[in-house]
């Protein structure tokens, strides 16, 4: 169980280290001497490390708890989580009775819809959705693939190899994409 602990906190390393990549408006963060531009930086930078810090919390928690149903079933159906409004609370959104025999690639999208229902009203700040699969078809490495979406516009999503040997998940490195915002925000269409 240490061991299974330390590669969570592993995971979150990084999940905190990509993420610090992400989200960033370069032309936002434009170099200018003025002093409302620093504070300007300032204030965003406070922003993104808000944001970081709260994924953190979220993609540790249910991580956690999508963690051990892998260990007892092996292959756990998809799952959601959302942060609350507050930034700390995090809640696991439950849609047993509605996606009772349901596939998975059915239940990803259920939970893609409940949670841009959710988010749009403004009743939370983050949500992630995990789910296990095989890497490919032609490639059967088992894989935890994590879906997350914060308010201020950091969006990705994490794959991550694993093992299940002598009742331990054997982590591999995680390797991080980006993922198309829309959870909290209908996309706007160009004209063009």
């Amino acid at each position: 169980m240490h061991h299974t602990k330390r590669c969570i906190r592993m995971l979150t390393v990084g999940f905190i280290l990509a993420v610090g990549l992400c989200g960033v408006n370069s032309a936002t963060m434009a170099a200018d001497s003025t002093s409302d531009n620093e504070d300007m930086k300032k204030q965003v930078a406070t922003v993104i490390a808000i944001a970081q810090a709260q994924l953190v919390r979220l993609i540790s928690q249910s991580t956690d708890e999508y963690q051990a149903e892998l260990l007892e079933s092996g292959d756990a159906q998809p799952a959601a989580w959302m942060l609350m409004k507050d930034g700390k609370t995090v809640k696991r959104i439950n849609m047993d009775e509605q996606a009772v025999g349901a596939p998975p690639s059915v239940k990803l999208m259920m939970y893609r819809a409940a949670i841009k229902s959710v988010a749009q009203r403004k009743k939370i700040v983050a949500a992630a959705i995990l789910y296990s699969g095989q890497l490919s078809e032609t490639d059967t490495t088992t894989v935890l693939v994590i879906e997350h979406e914060h308010m201020v516009g950091v969006s990705g999503h994490k794959v991550v190899g694993y093992e299940l040997s002598g009742g331990e998940i054997m982590w591999g490195e995680p390797v991080g994409h980006k993922k198309p915002f829309e959870w909290f925000y209908e996309s706007k269409k160009s004209d063009s």
